[in-house]
Parts: structure tokens; C-alpha cells; sequence
């Protein structure tokens, strides 16, 4: 049987963990919080994040990281992305030597502007035949509920993508696999800083044609930065880039999209966070991602506005104004 290690309680780390068990695998779940983490052991539920999920009983549950990594044949990471360094630098003593490191985070470090598999392969000391990610239009609520839903397991060696195919391949669940791990990262990343934008129309009360402009234009910023990359840009068509991005920018269900609305509606940011209980990874992503832009040498202004807005305090009808103020050119630049 495959074992799994689900380093992480959230939403995503919970639902994960349920498809893994439902696919045939023994699953134990990490958390940080004791009183969490014994709810989940004695009633399967995860009280604080899905609380209508009972989950299968080769669910388990500990806050002992070793405990949980202990064999595994995937270790899965589920923590906000700008905890992972922190996080897998205290866990990397404990990894078997052929565990796969499986990255759930849709997310840019700040500061290195890196992505999850880079960090990860720069922490764990691992090569990229040991690093996958997953990424595609997984709201976890949805999947929670197990609604038929469809992702990508990206990793550089085919075959090992095609084990994790393997272990989280459920009825309700089809992952397909790809060996463009850049690719699957950044649309899973960017998409956040669109879903924001999209969001603050949302707010604003603007209506379809804005939304499907913000929807498209970003798509073509998210495949100008990954062509610039090494991307494929055949991925930003599939479900780790269009996919994800529909699912981001149209669901009330997306922490990004309803962070975007509230502060389209008015709100501050202090605000926004406050009445946000989850994290909203594009809240600090949208830096990083402006910082891997710049570097690259490549124009995102949707998500240069999103960074005005969220950061530096430019009220959302002034950066709309200055989004559509910008020279006009053709539609394949």
C-alpha cells in the first residue's frame, strides 16, 4: 500500500488527504495545533476548515512530523507557501531518501521570487525527479464533497508523475500528468493575483465584459512570464492554467476572489485580512510574482495594479483607470 504524509490541516491539505485515502492509500495528516490535530485522530473531522467532511478511517492524524513521515512514498506539502522554507527545513532530517516531495502551494517566495519546487529543491537537497506538484481547478469545498474534478500532477521524470497519477486517481477525481512543472506553478501562482483583480471588480460592480477582460489579459501575462521561463505554453491552455484560473476568478469559493471583493467593495487591507479566516495566497504572492516579472524583464500590469491596490494603497477605481489609460497595441503583445 502507498503511504502518504499530508504535511498541513487546511482546506486543501484535508481534502488532498481524503482523495489519497480514497484512492487506496494510508494516510496520516500533520498539524501543528494538538487540539486540531486530536479532533481529527478521534472524530476524522476537521472542525476549523471542513467541517462537513467525515474522513476515511486510513485517515490518521499527529503532530509528529517524524511519526508522519515515517516511510512515506509521498510527502505531501500543504502549508502557505511563504511558511514552506521555514517548515521543510526543520522536516528535511526526517525524509526517507526516495520520498517524493509533492508541493499543493499555488505560490512565489518573497524576497527570492523562487518557486515551491525550487525551494523545495533547494532545502531538501533533492534533485527534480523528487519534486511534483499539483496543481488545476481544485476548490476544496467542491472536492470535499466529491464533486467530480480534474488536475495535474506535473514532475520532471514522467514516470514518477505517473506514480502520484496512481495514488490520487479516485472516481470523482482525474489527474492527468505533465512534465511542465514550470509551467503548472505559474499558472497556479499568477492565477491568484488575477482571481484578486477579478474580485475587485467584482466589488466594484462591474459587470462580465470587465471580468473577461481581466480573465483573458491575465492569462496572456501569466503565458508571457512562463514562455520567458521555460514554460510550455500549451499548459496555460489546459487545467493548471485556464482551468485553474476560471475556477479562481469565477467561485465565490476562491479565498483570492472573495479577498478581491471585499476590498473592490471598499474595504482596507487590514480590513480584508481580518474578515478572511484562510489564507489568501495572492495577497503576498502578487510581490513576488511583480519581483519574478521584473527580473525576467517582462510586462504584467494587471498584476503591478493588483500590487498598487494591495500594497501601497491605490483606491481599485484609480488603478482600473490607469489599467485602461495604457497605449494601445496589438493583442499578441
Amino acid at each position: 500500500m502507498t503511504r502518504c504524509a499530508v504535511l498541513g490541516t487546511g482546506s486543501w491539505g484535508t481534502a488532498f488527504a481524503m482523495i489519497l485515502a480514497d484512492a487506496g492509500c494510508e494516510v496520516t495528516l500533520w498539524g501543528r495545533r494538538q487540539e486540531l490535530v486530536d479532533a481529527i485522530a478521534t472524530t476524522r473531522v476537521n472542525p476549523d476548515y471542513l467541517p462537513d467532511l467525515k474522513l476515511p478511517a486510513s485517515v490518521g492524524a499527529t503532530t509528529d512530523a517524524a511519526a508522519a513521515l515515517a516511510g512515506a512514498d509521498f510527502a505531501v506539502l500543504a502549508v502557505p507557501s511563504q511558511t514552506l522554507r521555514q517548515n521543510l527545513a526543520a522536516w528535511t532530517p526526517l525524509l526517507d531518501p526516495r520520498t517524493v516531495l509533492v508541493s499543493l502551494m499555488k505560490g512565489i517566495e518573497l524576497g527570492t521570487a523562487k518557486r515551491m519546487s525550487e525551494v523545495i529543491g533547494e532545502v531538501a537537497g533533492v534533485g527534480p525527479e523528487r519534486v511534483a506538484v499539483v496543481s488545476g481547478p481544485n476548490l476544496a469545498p467542491e472536492i470535499a464533497n466529491r464533486q467530480p474534478a480534474a488536475t495535474v500532477v506535473a514532475c520532471a521524470d514522467e514516470s514518477v508523475a505517473q506514480r502520484l497519477q496512481a495514488a490520487c486517481h479516485t472516481p470523482y477525481f482525474r489527474p492527468y500528468t505533465n512534465t511542465d512543472v514550470i509551467g503548472c506553478e505559474l499558472g497556479g501562482a499568477v492565477k491568484n493575483v488575477i482571481g484578486l483583480a477579478v474580485g475587485m471588480a467584482d466589488g466594484m460592480g462591474l459587470g462580465d465584459n470587465t471580468k473577461a477582460t481581466l480573465m483573458t489579459r491575465g492569462l496572456a501575462e501569466i503565458t508571457r512570464l512562463g514562455v520567458v521561463l521555460g514554460a510550455d505554453p500549451l499548459t496555460f491552455a489546459g487545467l493548471a492554467g485556464m482551468g485553474d484560473l476560471v475556477a479562481t476568478c469565477s467561485s465565490p469559493l476562491s479565498r483570492n476572489h472573495t479577498f478581491g471583493t471585499n476590498l473592490g467593495r471598499g474595504m482596507s487591507l487590514a480590513e480584508a485580512i481580518a474578515a478572511t479566516r484562510q489564507t489568501a495566497e495572492g495577497v503576498k504572492s502578487c510581490e513576488s510574482v511583480l519581483d519574478l516579472a521584473w527580473r525576467n524583464g517582462v510586462d504584467m500590469p494587471i498584476v503591478e495594479a493588483v500590487v498598487e491596490v494591495v500594497h501601497n494603497g491605490r483606491p481599485t477605481q484609480q488603478a482600473l483607470t490607469r489599467l485602461m489609460a495604457r497605449s494601445a497595441k496589438s493583442e499578441r503583445r
